[in-house]
């Protein structure tokens, strides 16, 4: 177990009485929109001693203990990332594609682990008498709700995914129906519909992120001095994992019509850069087919890799515009409101919650998802290539929506309430 030292937060609408004892669960310890969340969650909250179950130190242990955001932290590898990773290591890509007898060995021996994880929370929970447990993300979700059922300790989901798998989605319902699982609380409107079975449960609350943080005025940008591009250069930036789902083979594409749209001088003048990587534990390595799909199309030196940053304000900073491109129902991706909060005007296709988080014509630009509008994806990046001034506007838009909606005081505020009110129940 690791200890903190309690962080100080916000104290506007402080619930009187004592202090409510949670422990969070995160399903992950990698970089990412649910370890992000997660901080921000625990950061503000004011009333509540936070104790914080993830699978292993990495980037979220850090960020949690950087901020005093937990009382205490502790770690059981035997909550399990993946189902094929090694029992010494985190997984890697070529684990993929170890022999079928490995491979079924090591599902066998995590199978094992997990439940000796499961046993060990089960303990713990009814040790420490915990008010509640709130369980941010799917994997968290089902590991917090067996234990919610079996020490009648009340659980809160809090849904970052629009579905589960099939194999998987009878458990789910079983537990989303349970009494122990007082609470789920969806980020977004594509969220919402697996729970139609049990609605009565459902409360729909975006989740946030600490303005103060993310603010271009407090950022010294430094993409254009990386990449050695002038401030004449327009730069359309797109940050997150380099994913199928996540549309850079789109973004890429539409990459092509602008280049073709545009006079020579005005080619040196715009690059499209893409911030970020393909996760070891998943496959294939998309961002390598992105790589291809970029000298197939001839768009070498125009459409730019800057790799995998741990921090990506001080490279969005240098963003004039965001592309978030996703080709599926993205919930309420992070990277949206990180571009919004940096006031840069967002470009999407109008797919998942990205509706929900900016109004087309107002804080960016929205086209066609059903299927991705890619020549409209291009109009709309043209459309802001030639108007400084729009861009400028919308930027603005966006960080005023960000301030007004997604900040994570108010966020907190709001989950420490539903605490309270289900630790009453």
């Amino acid at each position: 177990m690791v200890d903190t030292v309690e962080t100080s937060a916000d104290t506007a609408g402080r619930p009187s009485g004592r202090r409510l004892r949670v422990l969070f669960i995160n399903d992950t310890s990698r970089n990412g929109g649910p370890g992000r969340t997660i901080l921000y969650i625990l950061k503000f909250l004011d009333n509540v001693e936070r104790t914080l179950l993830i699978p292993r130190p990495g980037v979220v242990s850090e960020r949690i203990e950087k901020a005093h955001a937990a009382e205490h932290l502790f770690f059981d590898p035997g909550f399990i990332e993946n189902p094929f990773e090694p029992l010494s290591r985190p997984i890697v890509r070529a684990d993929f594609d170890a022999p079928f007898p490995l491979k079924a060995w090591r599902i066998s021996a995590n199978a094992v682990r997990a439940t000796g994880a499961f046993l060990r929370l089960w303990r713990r929970v009814r040790r420490e008498r915990y008010d509640l447990i709130f369980c941010n993300g799917t994997a968290a979700g089902f590991m917090g709700g067996l234990v919610a059922v079996a020490t009648g300790t009340p659980a809160i989901w809090h849904v970052l995914y629009p579905s589960v798998a099939p194999v998987i989605r009878p458990l789910h319902r079983w537990l989303a129906s349970r009494r122990a699982v007082r609470l789920i609380i969806c980020v977004s409107k594509p969220t919402e519909p697996q729970f139609d079975h049990c609605r009565a449960k459902v409360r729909a609350i975006q989740t946030a992120l600490d303005t103060g943080e993310f603010d271009v005025r407090a950022t010294v940008p430094a993409l254009r001095r990386e990449m050695g591009f002038g401030d004449e250069v327009v730069v359309f930036g797109s940050h997150g994992r380099v994913l199928p789902r996540k549309g850079y083979i789109e973004l890429v594409r539409a990459a092509r019509i602008v280049f073709d749209r545009l006079g020579q001088e005005e080619r040196a003048r715009c690059r499209f850069v893409i911030l970020g990587d393909t996760p070891q534990d998943m496959r294939p390595d998309h961002l390598e087919q992105c790589r291809a799909l970029v000298g197939e199309l001839g768009l070498d030196g125009l459409v730019q890799f800057a790799g995998f940053r741990p921090d990506v304000k001080s490279w969005v900073a240098d963003f004039d515009v965001a592309v978030v491109p996703s080709v599926y129902e993205d919930p309420l991706p992070r990277a949206v409101m990180e571009s919004m909060a940096m006031a840069k005007p967002v470009v999407a296709f109008e797919m998942g919650g990205i509706g929900e988080m900016i109004a087309d014509g107002v804080e960016g630009r929205l086209v066609g998802g059903r299927p991705p509008d890619i020549a409209g994806l291009a109009g709309a990046c043209l459309d802001y290539f030639h108007d400084a001034a729009k861009r400028r506007r919308h930027g603005e838009a966006a960080r005023s929506r960000v301030e007004r909606d997604f900040d994570a005081r108010k966020h907190a505020r709001q989950l420490q309430a539903e605490m309270f009110r289900i630790a009453a129940e």
